[in-house]
């Protein structure tokens, strides 16, 4: 089941992959990708609903005209699906770690952890200015928006600011260690956060049977 959600002037798309009580799993998806047809293997030992969110741009949400992203544009896309399907785990891979650790900065008291997983956007435009590389002529109106993947491709993530959303997910978070670092990239802005207290590295199986139980 899909419904669509109101951000802005976009409509983001948000699917309901299982139903159920007890906790809720959201998953944020790549850059350039989007949500899975059907709930992925990985993720079936969980006990409650699983929700994944199309990002602005991407999968079955609305194109904007003349792009304008930003990894705190995408935030708010998952605080949006977040204050809809009350507190939940966050799963993100690429780019959607980044987003999960945003948000569980800024919403730690709805964020039941979080897991960061490999894929496309991990890395960002890394913590210092450089050049753009832009390959063909950028503007879309179908998914994914080739501006979001330029701008979102080179999005800066300085390591002070990153690890100060981790540092603000730990000290407001009621879990303990509600970080968890599942993937084998290492980019600057992920060590950072792994700098922090509070952070763990873990297999992505361990760290949902951690939140599962105390969410």
């Amino acid at each position: 089941m899909t419904v669509f959600l109101q951000h802005n002037r976009v409509r983001l798309a948000l699917h309901t992959l299982r139903s159920g009580d007890g906790p809720r799993l959201l998953l944020l998806h790549a850059l350039g990708d989007r949500s899975p047809e059907r709930l992925p293997a990985e993720f079936e030992p969980w006990p409650g609903a699983v929700f994944a969110l199309d990002f602005t741009g991407h999968g079955s949400s609305s194109v904007p005209a003349g792009g304008g992203y930003t990894a705190e544009v995408l935030m708010g896309d998952a605080d949006v699906a977040l204050a809809a399907i009350g507190p939940a785990t966050v799963v993100g891979r690429g780019l959607g770690g980044y987003i999960a650790l945003l948000l569980a900065g800024a919403r730690p008291a709805q964020v039941r952890g979080i897991a960061v997983l490999d894929g496309a956007g991990l890395a960002g435009g890394g913590d210092t200015p450089g050049p753009a590389v832009v390959r063909g002529v950028p503007g879309a109106l179908s998914a994914p928006d080739p501006f979001a993947l330029v701008e979102l491709g080179s999005d800066l993530r300085p390591r002070p600011y990153v690890r100060r959303f981790a540092e603000l997910a730990v000290e407001a978070s009621k879990m303990a260690d509600p970080i968890a670092v599942c993937a084998r990239q290492r980019p600057a802005w992920l060590e950072a956060v792994l700098e922090v207290p509070g952070v763990v590295e873990e297999p992505l199986e361990a760290a949902l049977r951690r939140f599962a139980l105390a969410g």
